[in-house]
């Protein structure tokens, strides 16, 4: 009698607003397509768009997403569209209502750390260089050097858009 290897396929969960999607956001998901066998990539806040904070739309998030992890070869994931209830006690039913099943939650946030530790393996990841949507938008917003930020594909789409005027108006 053969010996059976039980292969246990696991899935991880990324939130993030993506606004835009950079080169951090690219290692944390390259991280989690090595370690699991899907990446559930949930674009949060898809209903906010053209405001400071969320200048591009939930669709246009999306498609930056696709270019760049098209370009890196990753194919093990979906991107799920999620909105904001802005209630953190019921947050944590929210996504699992909203997603399929998944094992790990792989973040730099400590909110949503705290939100999803209770119930989830949480994978933490560091901040690559520091590099955050925010300090990309303010970079735009200084006429300073942002592009080195992201990947190509999204400084490509952004300027296919406008979104670099529309970060400044």
């Amino acid at each position: 009698m053969l010996n059976q290897v039980e292969i246990r396929m696991t899935t991880a969960l990324f939130l993030g607003r993506f606004q835009p999607f950079h080169l951090g956001h690219l290692e944390d998901v390259k991280r989690a397509s090595k370690e699991n066998h899907k990446v559930i990539i949930v674009i949060g806040s898809s209903q906010h768009t053209n405001t400071t904070d969320n200048p591009f739309s939930a669709d246009e998030r999306e498609e930056m997403i696709q270019r760049v992890l098209k370009a890196s070869n990753i194919s093990n994931y979906i991107i799920i569209q999620i909105e904001d209830i802005l209630n953190d006690d019921e947050y944590v039913d929210y996504v699992e209502s909203s997603v399929p099943l998944y094992d790990n939650v792989y973040t730099h946030n400590e909110l949503t750390k705290k939100l999803f530790e209770e119930k989830n393996k949480i994978v933490w990841v560091d901040l690559i260089n520091s590099i955050s949507a925010t300090k990309i938008r303010d970079r735009v917003l200084n006429n300073e050097n942002w592009k080195e930020l992201v990947p190509k594909q999204v400084s490509d789409f952004l300027e296919e858009i406008n979104g670099i005027k529309r970060i400044k108006n």
